[in-house]
């Protein structure tokens, strides 16, 4: 695909204001631009000071039926009273499209950042993601993706392999590195989980806190282990992990069970996530907020430093996987 159907070069504050009109929104603030590099996302108030928060999604990404069932799992998940960002309903959808875009409005919601070495807010996380797997396992997506080695692994391989952006003396490294990295994954990676409804990015950042953890952002939502929700918010040396981990799964389990055979994912899917992420970047260079965001991925520093951390993460998969504590 044309790297340029990913732009957003026409969507200006103009067609922003006439695409809220069509729907019966008429913007009385300015457009106050979030922090989103995959998708467009805006802050304002109407007419009537009710604040709200509207997301214009990266063209050919997501399509309409995939984003509708983004909308039903968090709609589900705030009729069962949790926690979650859910999209406003406008004449019966939460999915419009005006000009080539599609766009969904959502309420402004007031509260502060996750803090990572908060036990309290930890722990509402912990109950907060059994709740939301136990809704994610009533069903999977039917359009949106299941986790797996192509998505994450081998269709990154090739975008990495066949850009112009990695230095010429970095390139036979990187093809050998990587590639002994993709094999190590495949020797650890299993699919002996059931596949559910995740968040699928349920890193801190995408956390907030109000009295209680409210999770935001499900634009990477697709079916896979419950691990891959988990993993991300482990912090700390691996003695600190463990702690952290065995807490987080006894409060986990009051909603949910966990197959601790996934354990030996966590690994692997940090591996994924490196790997998919620079593929990420290098796919959408031809934004042009991505060169401001990321200057450093033309250097070399850069990616001798990428090729020591894809050594060590071999390593990190070699080893025993992280486990929970004994119950005495």
């Amino acid at each position: 695909m044309n790297n340029s159907a990913f732009s957003f070069q026409t969507l200006t504050p103009e067609l922003i204001l006439d695409s809220l009109a069509v729907i019966g929104i008429y913007v009385d603030s300015g457009l106050t631009a979030l922090n989103s590099y995959e998708n467009r996302v805006y802050q304002f108030s109407d007419e009537n000071r009710t604040r709200y928060v509207v997301k214009y999604y990266r063209p050919h990404r997501w399509d309409k039926l995939q984003i509708i069932e983004e909308h039903q799992f968090t709609q589900q998940l705030v009729q069962a009273d949790i926690p979650a960002i859910a999209p406003t309903t406008i004449n019966n959808n939460t999915v419009h499209e005006y000009q080539g875009y599609l766009f969904t409005l959502f309420p402004s919601v007031g509260a502060r950042q996750y803090e990572i070495d908060n036990l309290e807010q930890f722990d509402s996380v912990a109950t907060m993601l059994g709740r939301i797997h136990q809704i994610g396992a009533k069903q999977p997506f039917e359009h949106r993706p299941t986790i797996g080695l192509q998505e994450y692994l081998y269709q990154p391989q090739e975008i990495l392999l066949s850009n112009a952006i990695v230095p010429n003396k970095i390139q036979t490294d990187l093809k050998i590195i990587l590639r002994n990295l993709i094999k190590t994954v495949e020797q650890y990676w299993h699919n002996d989980w059931q596949p559910i409804r995740l968040h699928a990015d349920c890193h801190p950042g995408n956390i907030l806190w109000h009295d209680k953890a409210i999770i935001v952002d499900f634009d990477d939502a697709r079916n896979g282990p419950a691990i891959q929700d988990i993993w991300m918010l482990l912090n700390g040396d691996q003695q600190q992990q463990r702690i952290q981990l065995s807490s987080f799964i006894e409060l986990y389990e009051e909603f949910f069970p966990f197959n601790h055979d996934q354990l030996i994912l966590i690994e692997p899917l940090r591996a994924m996530r490196i790997v998919h992420h620079l593929a990420w970047i290098i796919e959408r260079w031809q934004d042009p907020a991505f060169p401001r965001a990321f200057p450093w991925l033309t250097d070399i520093d850069f990616w001798q430093q990428q090729l020591k951390q894809f050594n060590q993460q071999i390593e990190a998969i070699k080893a025993p996987p992280l486990q929970l504590l004994s119950i005495m």
